[in-house]
């Protein structure tokens, strides 16, 4: 995070383009089984988004994401740094993120643009951990 925080604007917004290219990185591998696989479409973004957890041996999650074609760059970006950036987490902390976060690692200028879909991908996965806990706990 403090990467991004410490780019002046335009070179986040090269920065997190990048990261969107990587999308597919982050989609389920084949062989890959998950406690909670959540695949749907919501009104905060323009296409399906699929979250998929499971626990790791010592607690912490695994987590992918599959996004349809049509999602938007800045929340490919969103969910490649969330995915890279929470694995190992347990699904307690994950849920229990603040989002402002969101607002220092993707700048205050594109979240005043893309408000609802920035806080997109962390909701679902804070949802989906939620779900794990309830199951496991």
């Amino acid at each position: 995070m403090a990467f991004f925080e410490a780019l002046p604007e335009a070179e986040r917004r090269d920065n997190l383009v990048a990261y969107a290219e990587k999308a597919r990185s982050i989609a389920p591998r084949a062989g890959e089984g998950f406690a909670v696989e959540d695949l749907r479409k919501d009104a905060q973004c323009t296409d399906f988004v699929g979250v998929y957890l499971r626990l790791k041996p010592g607690g912490g999650v695994t987590l992918r994401m599959t996004l349809g074609p049509e999602v938007q760059t800045l929340t490919r970006a969103m969910a490649v740094l969330l995915c890279r950036g929470l694995e190992g987490a347990l699904p307690g902390q994950i849920a229990a993120l603040d989002p402002a976060f969101v607002t220092r690692l993707v700048g205050c200028d594109l979240v005043r643009i893309r408000a609802r879909t920035v806080y997109y991908v962390l909701e679902r996965i804070q949802e989906c951990c939620r779900g794990l806990e309830n199951r496991e706990g």
